[in-house]
């Protein structure tokens, strides 16, 4: 029983520092309303996706971490992400799928204790939802291939856009400008990517090449 009590109360004491992180973030918001207002992100997601698969399957298909964020909408703690202070060139992918996300170009430092990004790579990678979680109203961003929860977007990021991509490390998949890409995102390039997408990729890569 102490255990189990000792257990309840750490879990409580995560939560709350991640609720106190997300607040101590938001400069310009209302505490309890943090949605974004921006026009690029506003809700579009229509529940709909091409790569579905049964819960079973991504239980399956991901580690115990990536299916809590991807498939629970969970969140990791603040300053623990392996990508929150990654500086290298490369691609961010979507680990559920292998879509690709986020350019480090995009990449900046907000301080948050998460991996923080001003765009996308190209439209259409980010669907945008109303999350009415923990007692606030925020702005879920989920990958357009699968629906799977990424984090949240808001509206105190740097020029040019104004937006804070806010992230989870194990949501996604970061590949290096001289590695090659792993299965997972060679089979989305191939199978399921968007003219879009894959011109957004192709540019990166030679511009850095």
């Amino acid at each position: 029983m102490i255990v189990l009590l000792k257990f309840y109360t750490m879990q409580k004491l995560i939560l709350a520092l991640i609720l106190i992180t997300s607040y101590s973030c938001i400069y310009t918001q209302n505490p309890q309303d943090m949605q974004s207002r921006h026009t690029s992100a506003q809700h579009n997601d229509t529940g709909e996706y091409p790569i579905q698969l049964e819960e079973q399957e991504w239980k399956d298909r991901l580690q115990p971490s990536q299916y809590y964020i991807l498939r629970q909408a969970g969140t990791e703690r603040p300053f623990t992400g392996k990508y929150y202070k990654n500086k290298d060139a490369g691609i961010y992918y979507s680990a559920a799928t292998g879509q690709p996300l986020f350019v480090s170009d995009a990449k900046y430092d907000s301080g948050c204790g998460w991996p923080s990004f001003f765009e996308p790579i190209t439209e259409g990678v980010i669907l945008y939802r109303k999350d009415t979680t923990h007692g606030m109203i925020r702005t879920e961003i989920i990958d357009s291939s699968s629906g799977s929860h990424l984090g949240h977007v808001f509206d105190d990021g740097p020029p040019p856009t104004g937006l804070r991509y806010c992230m989870n490390s194990d949501a996604m998949i970061f590949v290096r400008i001289d590695q090659e890409a792993p299965a997972l995102v060679k089979d989305y390039m191939e199978k399921h990517a968007s003219e879009k997408e894959r011109d957004a990729v192709e540019d990166f890569i030679k511009a850095n090449n």
